[in-house]
């Protein structure tokens, strides 16, 4: 029996009681104050169903403009406040109200033997489940005392996540569509605890609170069709909706999927989503002093022709984060292109190597130009990709 067949099998007696009920009573997502429910159901952010996962009507289905690299999984992203309530645009940020819910959930296109697909995500606004696989649901919620993240992990029968606050792991093996002849990858995939969960959204190291990454002002300038069918920023969805008082003023958020813009504006808005909530003044790596939200004052910040704070395996015996136009010598490269433990970066949310965006960084150090051995900062710092003035607040 193939996985969707068994899921099919599994669930068709609980998916009909649920539509049922669905059929009599309106269902509407839940704010569950200072409380922590074990399934995600407990939310009521999505129907259910043996054909797919859609959320709610009344949730808003959001992308941000640079998604976060999670071994090529996909991802349906959601929002929904309470009804009477709205966001406030404070210094170009958005301020969520308490009682704001966030979701992520992560899942593979799956082939008849059960393989997980390494595909391009299309941004599906609901999950068909006759040839997918959940893995998790993240869930970050606005409590009167701040954000608090909660991650589900689903059951094999896809019928149900539950809160496991210790994190799990998934073996899972891994064919690449576009290249049938690839021999497949087995490879781990790590749900995060609590504590992971936080140690990523706290931009403001230690005291500071969690706050969403994906979900925030200068990231939902992307436009993307909205729950009505229109093609517009998301941003003026939300003011549409009246979630949100006002948009911001500026262009949109650079991309770094839209190949038609410099190589290095595309790697400042990759290197800022990967690593710019630990990498940045106030961060989990402030100490570092290596700063990639593309705020960045000087190129050195940046990591041209600066020393590593430690030395040794974990900066692959280099000397630099970056050298222009040696990719191999540097240190930035050798660690996103790494998948060892000790070495690679982002340290958390990966077990595999994210090809496309080491080649992206590989291309954009290529064509940078100057020399560590007589550096001049002001020279480096007006060369493609390095330039302040391009910079934007990418992170929350």
């Amino acid at each position: 029996m193939t996985h969707s067949a068994l899921r099919a099998f599994l669930t068709k007696g609980l998916a009909s009681t649920l539509l049922l009920l669905a059929g009599c009573t309106e269902v509407t997502p839940s704010f569950v104050a200072d409380a922590r429910p074990q399934r995600l159901s407990e939310w009521n952010l999505f129907d259910l169903n043996t054909q797919r996962l859609q959320p709610l009507p009344v949730v808003e289905v959001v992308k941000p403009a640079n998604p976060l690299f999670t071994d090529y999984a996909h991802k349906l992203r959601t929002l929904w406040m309470p009804e009477g309530t709205q966001a406030r645009l404070v210094n170009d940020e958005i301020d969520y109200p308490v009682g704001t819910v966030l979701s992520k959930t992560f899942y593979y296109p799956v082939d008849d033997a059960g393989n997980v697909i390494r595909v391009a995500n299309q941004g599906a606004r609901e999950i068909n489940l006759a040839d997918s696989r959940l893995i998790e649901t993240r869930v970050l919620v606005r409590q009167e005392a701040g954000w608090d993240a909660l991650p589900y992990v689903w059951n094999e029968e896809e019928t149900e996540a539950f809160l496991r606050v210790a994190g799990a792991s998934r073996p899972l093996t891994m064919v690449t569509a576009a290249s049938p002849e690839t021999p497949a990858t087995q490879f781990a995939y790590f749900v995060p605890n609590e504590n992971q969960c936080s140690g990523c959204h706290t931009t403001e190291h230690p005291d500071g609170g969690m706050h969403p990454l994906g979900a925030i002002a200068s990231q939902l300038t992307a436009s993307s069709h909205s729950a009505s069918g229109e093609f517009q920023p998301q941003i003026e969805t939300l003011v549409a909706r009246g979630w949100l008082d006002r948009a911001p003023q500026g262009p949109a958020l650079d991309s770094y999927e839209d190949t038609s813009l410099p190589i290095g504006q595309r790697a400042l808005a990759y290197l800022n989503m990967q690593c710019g909530h630990c990498h940045n003044p106030d961060g989990a790596a402030d100490t570092s002093g290596l700063v990639l939200t593309g705020r960045h004052k000087t190129a050195v910040s940046m990591g041209v022709c600066k020393p590593p704070v430690a030395a040794g395996g974990g900066a692959g015996d280099l000397q630099y984060g970056i050298v222009p136009g040696d990719p191999d010598s540097s240190i930035l490269h050798y660690r996103v292109a790494s998948a060892k433990p000790d070495e690679m970066m982002p340290e958390l949310g990966r077990s595999l190597v994210h090809e496309e965006g080491v080649a992206l960084i590989r291309e954009w150090i290529g064509t940078l130009t100057g020399s560590c051995d007589e550096q001049s900062d002001s020279r480096i710092a007006g060369e493609s990709g390095f330039e302040p003035s391009v910079a934007k607040k990418t992170t929350g």
